[in-house]
């Protein structure tokens, strides 16, 4: 049957009554405050612009002269401390032990943060050597910042780690979860890993959040760096203990390997596919699955 316009209307303005009406449930997940939210979009520009900054000439038109790229990189900083100071205290309503005025503490948290960016820098040159060393088929460094999704994933990583050590609220998760969607790569943004990090082909890892790595190391698709199990208080809260691993330095994770809980992998490891690792692994250790087992079924029987 074909509805009226006045049916049609009648139906769309009831419903939009009830979705703008407050409910209980979408009051008690919402900060006090009346302040503008976050913007994703905005936290998006923040990435880009440190990407800008950081790899200049992959990501803006080369500048042999260096005025014009001082000019540049100039240009493009203004509209970050911007937008951090903007974004951030957008961000500072869900801290709710946070007294003092949003904005003045945006700025100082936009500049904190703006003052490591070279080595934000440092670090994401290390982990792009470290992905072009371990594999054969990367041609030249340009090849790996320009299509490698552990650069995209660690990139937002870098900045998402810097901001959660300021306690900033919100952005760090939004910008981690930004190139998890992108890359398949999953880091907490609490996760502390050092320098010359790779991770090859990278999707379905998986990194948690109280994660040590040590410096060169390097996973493959599929890893799981996560917890075993959880900890609650008397009340049945859980609590936000170290509960993932620490991986030391010169360790490799092979493709699939799941390495549970607060355990150990010693330095100079190598941990093997299809692996489910948790106890800790002394150093210069090589774990690998048991040798399968060859059975023969007839008709599909016995699968």
């Amino acid at each position: 049957m074909t509805m009226g316009k006045k049916d049609i209307n009648k139906i769309l303005q009831r419903t939009v009554a009830v979705m703008a009406a407050h409910t209980e449930k979408e009051d008690s997940m919402m900060p006090a405050a009346g302040a503008p939210l976050p913007s994703v979009e905005a936290v998006k520009r923040i990435v880009q612009l440190v990407k800008v900054i950081i790899f200049t000439d992959y990501f803006h038109k080369r500048q042999a002269d260096e005025q014009m790229r001082s000019y540049i990189i100039g240009v493009n900083m203004e509209e970050l401390y911007e937008l951090l100071c903007q974004q951030i205290a957008c961000g500072l309503q869900f801290c709710t032990e946070c007294k003092d005025d949003p904005r003045e503490t945006a700025e100082g948290l936009a500049l904190s943060f703006i003052d490591q960016l070279p080595e934000i820098k440092r670090l994401l040159y290390t982990d792009v050597e470290a992905m072009f060393d371990n594999d054969p088929a990367a041609e030249t460094y340009g090849e790996v910042i320009f299509s490698y999704p552990v650069v995209n994933a660690m990139t937002h990583y870098r900045i998402a780690h810097a901001l959660h050590r300021m306690e900033v609220p919100i952005l760090p998760r939004i910008i981690t979860e930004q190139a998890h969607s992108k890359t398949g790569i999953d880091i907490h943004p609490g996760a502390q890993i050092g320098e010359y990090f790779a991770i090859d082909h990278g999707t379905g890892v998986v990194i948690g959040e109280t994660c040590i790595i040590g410096a060169h190391v390097t996973l493959y698709q599929g890893v799981t760096l996560g917890a075993k199990s959880f900890k609650y208080d008397a009340e049945g809260n859980m609590l936000n203990v170290p509960r993932h691993p620490i991986i030391e330095d010169y360790v490799t994770v092979y493709s699939n390997a799941s390495i549970l809980g607060r355990i150990t992998i010693g330095h100079h490891s190598v941990i093997g596919g299809n692996i489910w690792v948790v106890n800790d692994v002394p150093p210069y250790s090589r774990k690998q699955q048991s040798k399968a087992v060859d059975l023969t079924f007839q008709g599909g029987l016995g699968i």
